[in-house]
């Protein structure tokens, strides 16, 4: 690592006069050089579109060059950027440009149709693609780079974090915070100047920001977009732009997986992939047939709490606690007792072991822009609370147990949806799999999962009977069969639309009633039985919502 800048202005500055290769796209080839030159155009276009300062922009695009060129006129100019999620429609798509109170929102035609009809007082919107904005552009292309003006405590990132329930909250993130968090992965990876970053999940979200162009800015490595993800050309463009690194979320791993084998998978330049919520039999299958180990890492959205992988951690943890990070019981806020587990991997005090993630120490959460609630509900007690399950074992090892909402509690026990997804996964007809809760008929939750691939009664009755870590109260009550699992736009599984269907969905549901042996189809007659407690919560599905692999161009 080459550089030790504390902004992010610093890093692209110092890019200019590189005159190596640095940005690919589709049949462009910036050099570092002419980044670093056309962000300093943009900065100064900004400073007399926005002369008071304060105001933001908002970037509603795909993953083009021109985002990556915001980002860095953004940290030149002193302001930030909001990362518009383009699956956001009407209304929310206004708020969600309106409460980062955006002045100059930046997208294509591609995108234009979704303004239509959308009232964004005070808002300018610049087209990328059309003649306008390159006349915009003209008068600034001598522009060199100036750092001197910003501080490590300027914004930079506006990014708003996965909201599946109420509005999503723009997490804050300064130009400091993003420039050590590219350093500091930087440094784990050991990137260097001659790596190649293929970026490939979206950039309005914040993995693809953080923890992948941030760390080739601090490198001085290249870095090659994929306009959307597309899990039939990733192979490809790894071979053709020759990268070595790359970050994912969500079910992408399985999307690559699930491309035809060829003989030659392990015939490529990757060395490291980074991400999250690839699962252990998914990142052990990626290695087998690409020769790429996959990193799996916790990091919170806002940036409260990570966890990070070290040699000598056991399967299925995700890392060693460090200081500061403690699992509590959220209402007596009590250090929960060390998770312990039986030869065969089975959680035995799941009740009194899981809880939620803490961090007690001193943090870089920056808060949410303009949502005093949300923040002070991360912040109780001084402590920055991750919404996240864990468990600890007593050599300090965390495990990852689901989402705060994801938890189940079935006769008095709390079980890890985590864990329980891991066994699952193992089954030859899964493609995907989740599992989430769904109200018991007399108190509690029972297990439901959702599998994306083929299902066979006897045969996943026999698989479940086989796997020895999987506890007696952990096998799911009901199985929901999918053409594809319904996701969100940053490939992340939609519990909360699961949840909220349950079993009144078009997909066919099976069920294991209490005291039979196999699982069977689900009829109307057992959903007019069980039709009170385990109703939706907000009205029977009529309409089918199905997740597809998002689109490729």
């Amino acid at each position: 690592m080459e550089s030790k800048a504390c902004t992010v202005a610093e890093l692209v500055a110092a890019r200019w006069g590189d005159h190596r290769p640095g940005l690919w796209f589709e049949e462009r080839t910036l050099t570092h050089h002419e980044v670093a030159a056309g962000a300093a155009a943009r900065a100064a276009l900004l400073a007399d579109l926005l002369p008071s300062g304060g105001a933001h922009i908002g970037v509603l695009l795909d993953n083009t060059p021109e985002y990556p060129l915001w980002l860095s006129a953004a940290a030149l100019a002193r302001t930030a950027v909001a990362g518009i999620n383009p699956t956001r429609r009407g209304p929310e798509l206004a708020r969600d440009i309106l409460h980062t109170e955006c002045r100059l929102l930046i997208t294509d035609r591609t995108y234009e149709p979704l303004l239509t009809g959308l009232e964004l007082p005070g808002v300018r919107v610049l087209l990328t693609d059309s003649e306008e904005y390159e006349a915009l552009l003209a008068p600034y292309a001598g522009a060199r780079p100036d750092p001197s003006r910003a501080g490590p405590r300027d914004r930079l990132l506006l990014y708003f974090t996965s909201g599946s329930t109420g509005a999503p909250k723009a997490a804050i993130c300064s130009q400091g915070r993003l420039a050590a968090a590219g350093r500091s992965l930087a440094d784990q990876f050991g990137v260097g100047a001659d790596d190649v970053h293929y970026v490939c999940m979206p950039m309005f979200h914040g993995n693809a920001v953080i923890a992948d162009w941030a760390p080739a800015l601090a490198a001085g490595a290249g870095v090659a977009l994929r306009r959307r993800f597309s899990a039939s050309g990733f192979l490809g463009d790894v071979r053709r732009y020759g990268a070595t690194y790359f970050t994912y979320v969500g079910r992408a791993v399985q999307y690559v997986l699930a491309t035809e084998e060829r003989e030659d998978d392990r015939d490529n330049p990757l060395r490291t992939g980074f991400g999250t919520e690839a699962g252990a039999v998914d990142a052990a299958a990626f290695e087998r047939r690409f020769g790429v180990r996959l990193v799996e890492g916790y990091g919170s959205s806002e940036g409260g709490a990570a966890v990070q992988w070290s040699p000598g951690t056991p399967a299925g943890a995700v890392g060693r606690a460090g200081p500061g990070l403690v699992v509590l019981d959220p209402e007596t806020r009590a250090e929960c007792p060390a998770a312990e587990f039986d030869a065969a991997g089975r959680l035995l005090n799941g009740d009194e072991a899981i809880g939620e993630l803490v961090n007690r120490a001193p943090n870089p959460f920056e808060g949410y822009w303009r949502n005093t609630e949300a923040e002070q509900e991360r912040r109780r007690n001084g402590w920055y609370w991750t919404g996240d399950l864990f468990c600890r074992d007593a050599d300090g090892f965390l495990y990852f147990a689901g989402r705060a909402d994801d938890r189940i509690r079935v006769d008095g026990e709390n079980l890890a949806a985590a864990m329980i997804e891991n066994i699952l996964a193992r089954y030859e007809g899964a493609g995907a799999v989740a599992v989430y809760a769904v109200p018991d008929p007399v108190t509690g939750d029972q297990v439901m999962a959702a599998l994306a691939g083929s299902f066979e009664a006897s045969g996943f009755t026999a698989f479940l009977s086989a796997q020895p870590d999987l506890g007696t109260k952990m096998a799911p009550r009901f199985v929901r069969v999918v053409d594809r699992m319904p996701v969100t736009a940053t490939n992340k599984i939609h519990r909360a639309l699961l949840r909220r269907e349950g079993v009144h969905c078009e997909d066919p549901v099976w069920w294991r009633p209490p005291g039979e042996p196999t699982y069977r189809r689900l009829t109307r007659d057992d959903l007019h039985n069980i039709e009170g407690p385990l109703a939706p919560t907000r009205g029977p599905s009529r309409v089918r919502r199905q997740g597809l692999e998002p689109r490729t161009r």
